[in-house]
């Protein structure tokens, strides 16, 4: 995120979204008219991101140069596409992999563009929201599974409202690499897959059968494959049966190698995945109790460009978080919203440089005001710390791992010592202007730190890179001796940040 503020007057008819998965990765570019959205370009290379992770968790060089070689193409389309109407989101290989950071920045050079990494809930968030905007209306209960290369979503909704949402650390790719090495099927490999997948379905199969649904949906390439099959073969007339996958698992059970899926209509490219997929379908089907599930051809990135028609048109997804989490803690809203309104003023005062055009600055300066005080639900002594561990361990919707991190560092710094070490140890590009960002939140607590309605003056705010000097009208910290006592602490406090604080008045 690396852009000011949308303002109404910058909204971009054109939006591109690109989804990093770890099998394949999509670039879809569509125009936005009147609130709908017409394809204009879809680009899908399979990069298999998945089998790159070697045993210590880590991306392998030649896999992270086949990945970039992939994203400067896609970096070449989205040239033409205003900066304010793309997003890039990283799936399960990047959630994972323990140089993920290494490789999202040398991936944003690639593609000219940040690279959010989301937590698998909120995969699963975006992929029904995908799925939901490709149907009819209507107030059916549905279920949808997406079976991904390093992890599979299940999720149960109405409308475009995901109600129940859950992450399997299963995929068609992982599943594959430990069972299916080299395209061998030989039974007992194909049977500890199964029962690998089962194993990752059971914890939550009750859960879902608790839900309920009206109407079973899977999307995602390994269920279109599988699909594709069942139809051809004749053993379903639509979408795939549970009938249909007996079938289709009694054909594989006599094959010994992957090449022979091309016997079944399987290509080339997807047949080192498609056991792996079917045992993962398998599983789903099985536990759930399904008997027939339909197919859709939108899922992830078609939920990412739905969700960011909301962050341009200023209906974000992530202020109801904020909202959730404000009620959930049981916020002081009227406070909250006192020292939001004072950072935000704070903030308007500053040169837009002075946040290295950090994107979504004001946003989650306004967010991290709001949810200051979350942690004094759980107690008044370090509450600071205990919103920060909330913050950045909860599943927020529309927030991503960089998001989260941001704002739990802006909740962890608002007050006492600066924790100069916390925003170090953020992303490169995220680390001065979060830091920046702490400092004006600091200021704005510390000025409504009695909680009074009308105490806080107008200050005049100026800086010059790390010095900051606070105007105060003429005699008013004479006259509030406990905010001078507080100014003079905080000037300390800000060393530590290797910053200068000064003020008059």
């Amino acid at each position: 995120m690396l852009l000011s503020k949308i303002h109404i007057s910058a909204v971009p008819t054109v939006l591109a979204a690109v989804d990093l998965g770890s099998n394949s990765f999509h670039l879809i570019v569509a125009q936005l008219t009147h609130g709908q959205l017409s394809v204009l370009d879809r680009v899908r290379e399979t990069v298999r991101l998945g089998e790159g992770l070697d045993e210590n968790k880590l991306l392998r060089p030649d896999v992270q140069a086949r990945a970039l070689d992939c994203l400067h193409r896609f970096g070449q389309r989205l040239r033409s596409v205003s900066p304010h109407g793309v997003r890039v989101v990283g799936t399960n290989t990047l959630r994972v992999a323990k140089n993920s950071a290494e490789f999202v920045v040398a991936a944003q050079k690639a593609l000219g563009h940040p690279v959010e990494i989301i937590a698998g809930r909120e995969e699963a968030r975006l992929i029904y929201l995908g799925v939901a905007n490709a149907l009819e209306a209507g107030d059916e209960k549905r279920l949808v599974v997406d079976i991904g290369g390093g992890s599979t979503e299940i999720i149960t909704g109405q409308g475009s409202v995901a109600s129940h949402r859950e992450s399997l650390h299963v995929g068609c790719v992982s599943l594959a690499v430990q069972f299916l090495a080299k395209g061998k099927l030989k039974r007992k490999k194909v049977k500890a897959a199964e029962l690998a997948a089962k194993l990752n379905v059971r914890p939550v199969a009750a859960m879902f059968r608790y839900a309920g649904w009206d109407r079973a949906i899977g999307c995602s390439g390994t269920i279109r494959a599988i699909q594709t099959v069942v139809e051809s073969k004749g053993w379903s007339d639509r979408g795939i049966t549970y009938a249909s996958l007996q079938k289709l698992r009694d054909a594989i059970s006599n094959m010994e190698d992957t090449e022979q899926l091309k016997e079944l209509g399987v290509t080339p490219e997807r047949q080192p995945i498609f056991v792996s997929g079917l045992a993962i379908l398998w599983g789903v089907f099985d536990l759930l109790h399904i008997e027939q599930m339909d197919v859709s051809d939108q899922a992830l990135r078609e939920g990412v460009l739905y969700d960011l028609i909301g962050r341009v048109q200023h209906t974000d997804v992530r202020d109801n978080s904020i909202q959730w989490l404000m009620k959930r803690w049981a916020v002081d809203e009227v406070h909250a919203e006192r020292v939001r309104a004072s950072a935000n003023d704070y903030l308007q005062q500053v040169p837009q440089d002075w946040l290295l055009s950090y994107v979504d600055g004001e946003d989650m300066l306004n967010w991290a005001a709001l949810s200051h005080e979350i942690g004094l639900l759980i107690s008044h002594g370090q509450y600071h710390k205990h919103g920060a561990y909330v913050i950045g361990n909860a599943d927020l919707s529309g927030f991503s791992r960089q998001d989260q991190s941001v704002l739990a560092a802006l909740v962890r710094g608002h007050r006492r010592k600066f924790p100069t070490e916390l925003f170090t140890g953020l992303s490169k590009e995220y680390a001065e202007p979060a830091k920046r960002l702490c400092i004006l939140l600091r200021l704005a607590v510390l000025m409504h730190r009695g909680r009074g309605d009308n105490l806080v003056p107008e200050i005049k705010l100026t800086v010059n890179d790390a010095a900051l000097h606070l105007d105060f009208p003429p005699g008013w910290l004479e006259q509030n001796p406990l905010t001078l006592i507080d100014m003079e602490q905080e000037t300390q406090y800000l060393q530590a940040a290797s910053v200068t604080l000064t003020f008059s008045g």
